[in-house]
């Protein structure tokens, strides 16, 4: 439906995770019994979540942890670890910092060449804990670093920035050609971010094995903000696998839909799942793991951009272990460990097995969700200081 929103402009209304909720079916069955596993290509995830690609989130332990538990961390190619032989140092330059201080800061140390032996050597640090692994460029540097990549036996690789499209017109530069790029790889690629049905569909049409919804969104993200684009990550999600659906329908191929961005409980894990994700990608829920490399920052992709930072730093404090935040057990109420658990309860609740089966729940818009019949629970968070 499209609303006026002025004489002769119109605008279709979009929904965020606040807004919608899912309906419980007739059938509930136990959680134990429930599959939560999926696939990107040929990659199969125990637990379908992605820790994003972000200094703050994933180094080479996070990333063993991480796969140890049936996750997968992607580690970001043009990130300090790429550039510093000793990033922890460099990262903790960056958590120490003020917040007037840290964006200058951030794009000094991005300033530092990518050093190809380091993309080799963090990339065998990786598959010394026999994990599945899982690297990513931007566009500018997918061919090359894609290349090195294949390699170093990569099992999955991840084409990302802001908003990708395969219509690039440049009058510098010329375009990647993914459907070149994933004819070259012999591994599955990603790539993202998008968040219409139309992009989604053709970022499909190139043989990516995933696509990655979801524009500015994240916590450490301020490209809403400074750009002032982006939609609601239900009606991105739904629209992307609506696109996924026609595309397997025509072609009987299936791309995987990753939600990335925006979620920051179990509830919020279950609400993209429902809206059509096959998996998620989060970062600031990550980046609260006691391994986690920022040691409780976060801090956006772009905050390095030279010329227009869109992304952060904040703080997220620790939650927990990985473990913690994946498997519980919750030590909170709020939603924010025990990821898995959530998942697991959410099908059984609604009566659905896998995956598949719980992006065909009902779901109803209900903007009041998150504060029908809470008014105690906010006072005692304001009292609390939350």
């Amino acid at each position: 439906m499209h609303l006026t929103v002025g004489r002769g402009r119109t605008a279709r209304r979009a929904y965020g995770f606040d807004e919608i909720a899912i309906a419980p079916s007739t059938l509930t069955i136990d959680p134990e019994d429930t599959d939560i596993s999926t696939s990107i290509g040929d990659v199969k995830l125990d637990v379908p979540i992605l820790a994003a690609a972000m200094d703050g989130v994933v180094d080479v332990r996070l990333a063993a942890e991480m796969g140890h538990l049936g996750g997968l961390a992607v580690l970001n190619l043009e990130g300090v670890q790429a550039r510093y032989e000793d990033p922890v140092a460099v990262i903790d330059r960056i958590t120490s910092v003020s917040p007037e201080e840290v964006v200058p800061l951030i794009q000094e140390i991005y300033r530092e060449p990518i050093k190809e032996e380091l993309i080799r050597r963090r990339i065998r640090e990786m598959k010394e804990s026999d994990i599945t692994v899982a690297v990513s460029s931007s566009p500018l540097n997918a061919e090359r670093f894609g290349t090195i990549a294949a390699e170093e036996g990569v099992d999955l690789f991840v084409v990302q920035v802001t908003v990708t499209s395969v219509k690039f017109e440049s009058s510098r530069a010329s375009a990647l050609s993914l459907e070149k790029l994933c004819a070259m790889l012999p591994m599955p690629v990603v790539a993202g971010n998008c968040v219409t049905y139309e992009a989604a569909l053709e970022l499909m049409q190139t043989g990516v094995k995933g696509i990655l919804v979801g524009v500015g969104p994240g916590a450490a993200c301020t490209t809403r903000r400074v750009l002032g684009i982006g939609v609601p990550q239900v009606t991105a999600v739904a629209d992307a696998a609506a696109a996924r659906n026609e595309y397997l329908a025509a072609t009987g191929n299936y791309v995987a839909v990753i939600a990335d961005g925006g979620m920051r409980t179990g509830g919020d894990i279950c609400k993209a799942v429902a809206s059509g994700a096959d998996a998620v990608m989060i970062g600031s829920p990550i980046a609260g793991a006691a391994e986690a490399p920022g040691r409780g920052y976060h801090w956006g992709m772009a905050t390095a951009s030279p010329g227009l930072p869109r992304g952060t730093r904040i703080r997220v404090g620790e939650l927990g272990t990985l473990k913690d935040i994946l498997f519980g057990p919750a030590k909170t109420d709020d939603g924010t460990l025990n990821f898995v658990g959530a998942l697991k309860t959410c099908m059984g609740t609604c009566g659905k097995r896998s995956i598949q089966e719980l992006q065909q729940v009902e779901i109803v818009i209900a903007p009041s969700l998150p504060s029908e019949g809470k008014a105690k629970q906010h006072e005692q968070h304001v009292g609390m200081g939350k």
